[in-house]
């Protein structure tokens, strides 16, 4: 698949540090959905005690997480933390990004983060910059649309 052209001396992509600032936001964002979801459970269950540790309640906040990203990723290509970053995430062959790739992208990120960070930190080697999760779902992040291009010699990368 060719990768998305960058004009000038832009980088291939976001660097590691603006999307873990992305990332920073997502996860407040994330939380929020977490405990509305548990308040939704103990209102369901007339506030009586239920194991927090269940399949069924894990299940549910792992529904909950991907939804918030899945949805974000299919409906404009952006969370609310990625646009706060002005980074879009966009398919490698610049098609619409869709539920299959997102759902990937999501398990995708799981293995990076399970692998240590190692998925995510493998951007700071590849030369389009791209994280393990990018490759696997075929899609990547780009500064975004919307955004001023970089001037005067910035990178665009918060660096």
């Amino acid at each position: 698949m060719p990768a998305i052209e960058h004009p000038g001396s832009i980088p291939a992509g976001p660097s590691l540090w603006r999307r873990l600032a992305a990332a920073v936001y997502d996860l407040l964002v994330v939380v929020a959905i977490l405990m509305v979801l548990t308040g939704l459970v103990l209102a369901a269950r007339a506030g009586s005690p239920f194991d927090p540790r269940s399949v069924w309640f894990r299940g549910l906040l792992i529904v909950g997480w991907w939804a918030y990203f899945a949805w974000s990723w299919t409906h404009g290509g952006q969370t609310l933390g990625m646009r706060a970053w002005r980074l879009d995430l966009v398919r490698r062959d610049g098609a619409a990004v869709s539920l299959w790739q997102a759902t990937l992208r999501f398990a995708g990120a799981w293995l990076s983060v399970a692998a240590a960070g190692l998925g995510f930190l493998w951007v700071l080697v590849d030369r389009e910059r791209l994280a393990w999760h990018d490759r696997f779902s075929g899609t990547e992040l780009a500064f975004a649309r919307s955004s001023a291009q970089p001037q005067n010699g910035e990178r665009g990368d918060g660096e």
